[in-house]
């Protein structure tokens, strides 16, 4: 089998068009986090009452005891800015101010198929990071082999060329404008 430019481009495409596409829906989601976020969405709330002490006696040891009722572990706590977060085990969270005796449990959970393709852009796991790695240099292989291939008066020489340009002036002049 000869290999060419051609073929490369097309075996690779071929190879990685999962994770292209998986990488294209969750880096869009990503740049919309802020309005809608799949990696966890809320599936229960409900309103609970909780007394609080003073904030240097709440303890790990009391959250255990005041939360048993939850039907949630407890996994963690935070208190920051007036307020106070604990995190359970299956996914919830409890939200209160310090100050209130009533706060919100929510127990989230992810958007099936596309929360978790989301994950694929924030993992930090050393196979994923080579794996990653990898596909970015067939990415750019791709990306090279796509402009090599001949294509007569509508290929890379002609007009191509106008196009790559055009797309790289986008980035280069996000980056200077909005450092």
């Amino acid at each position: 089998m000869k290999v060419t430019n051609r073929s490369l481009h097309r075996d690779i495409a071929y190879f990685y068009v999962g994770l292209i596409i998986a990488f294209s829906f969750s880096g869009i989601i990503l740049n919309h986090r802020q309005d809608w976020y799949p990696m966890n969405y809320t599936y229960d709330s409900q309103e609970v009452a909780l007394a609080l002490p003073a904030e240097k006696e709440i303890t790990k040891e009391f959250l255990i005891t005041a939360t048993k009722d939850f039907n949630a572990e407890y996994d963690g706590h935070r208190i920051r800015n007036g307020s106070l977060r604990v995190y359970f085990k299956d996914n919830g969270i409890l939200d209160m101010k310090l100050t209130d005796t009533k706060g919100t449990l929510e127990f989230k959970r992810k958007v099936p198929i596309i929360g978790h393709s989301m994950y694929l852009h924030k993992s930090t796991n050393n196979f994923w990071i080579w794996y990653s790695d990898i596909f970015g240099v067939a990415m750019l292989i791709i990306a090279i082999t796509g402009m090599l291939i001949p294509a007569g008066k509508n290929g890379f020489k002609k007009r191509g060329w106008k196009l790559a340009l055009l797309g790289m002036l986008f980035p280069l002049l996000f980056l200077i404008l909005f450092p």
